[in-house]
């Protein structure tokens, strides 16, 4: 019996190493955007309601993995569409219209902007209610 458990052991440390590096490459892509893409965000309001980002990006132009909360995007200037890749591999398309407004669920995504020549967008990052209301 002392056989299987010593070799059991081993086993449930290298599985165990395997799930907090899964677990831990997760978080490591899924920053906030601002720290993922710095050149391209911009803080333009920070307080205890919302989060106000100024975004600018060109045609090709990738941005790696990052994390939203729930948020709403205006679209300044800009025609093309928006490919979305999330942790997982799946891709999306959006249309990126200028003066288009759109709803985001709260999710981790890259994203690159494809279309002729740059975009201009602000997005306005949702906080929970303070003390839950």
């Amino acid at each position: 019996m002392k056989t299987s458990e010593a070799s059991t052991h081993p086993m449930m440390g290298v599985l165990t190493l395997a799930a907090l590096l899964i677990f831990a490459a997760g978080h490591l892509q899924a920053q906030d955007p601002v720290k993922a893409a710095s050149n391209n965000f911009t803080v333009l309001l920070d307080n205890e309601r919302v989060r106000v980002l100024d975004f600018h990006s060109t045609a090709g132009q990738k941005v790696p993995m990052h994390s939203h909360p729930a948020y709403v995007s205006y679209s300044i200037s800009g025609s093309g569409k928006t490919r979305f890749t999330t942790p997982d591999g799946k891709t999306t398309e959006q249309p990126a219209n200028t003066g288009q407004a759109t709803w985001h669920d709260a999710g981790t995504h890259a994203s690159e902007y494809i279309g002729p020549g740059a975009t201009h967008v602000l997005l306005v990052e949702l906080k929970p209610p303070a003390g839950g209301k």
